[in-house]
């Protein structure tokens, strides 16, 4: 079962780091000023995650089931296609707060709308994930051979939490301090 806690480790993770940005989201239809900056540092993360890691790992194991002729390896990379067009919707959304934080002018309510939908967009994608990929996974693979695929990823991509800690100091006092969020 390291597979599948190892996955739901990773999904309470992202969805601590949605819930960072709802908060952030909810400042705002409040009408105070939420903090761009800690929303910038939670989209770069999220970012850096799906890429080095999720994405990654997500395509080795979907190739991993259609090697042996499996069709849920067809479905777990079309999962993979979902992480694509988040990251657009997450790219829009840093250029955004780029933009914002260059002082220059964007409509609040269009940048709430915005920040709202790559949220839905983004727990949209983890519920697909849990109630297809994780299955997908438990069937068509055996613990050895997840972690063989996991482990062949580079040693940045399975330490992403240190990293976050590291590099992100704000956004991880947030990250600790949130109890784990539903997605």
């Amino acid at each position: 079962m390291l597979k599948l806690t190892q996955l739901r480790q990773d999904h309470a993770h992202m969805a601590r780091l949605l819930h960072v940005l709802s908060l952030q989201h909810r400042y705002l239809v409040t009408g105070e000023r939420p903090s761009f900056r800690l929303m910038r540092e939670a989209c770069d993360y999220i970012m850096d995650y799906m890429n080095d890691y999720i994405v990654p790992l997500e395509t080795l194991c979907g190739n991993r089931l259609t090697e042996r002729g499996a069709h849920s390896g067809q479905e777990v990379c079309e999962l993979a296609g979902e992480y694509r067009e988040l990251r657009q919707r997450l790219r829009h959304l840093e250029d955004d707060l780029d933009n914002i934080l260059m002082d220059a002018i964007m409509p609040m309510t269009l940048f709430g709308e915005r920040l709202k939908a790559y949220l839905d967009a983004h727990r949209h994608v983890l519920r697909i994930e849990r109630e297809h990929l994780f299955p997908l996974l438990d069937a068509g693979m055996d613990e050895k051979e997840y972690v063989e695929l996991r482990d062949t990823l580079p040693l940045q991509a399975r330490t992403q939490l240190v990293r976050l800690q590291q590099e992100y100091p704000d956004l991880y006092a947030e990250f600790r301090d949130i109890r784990p969020a539903v997605a």
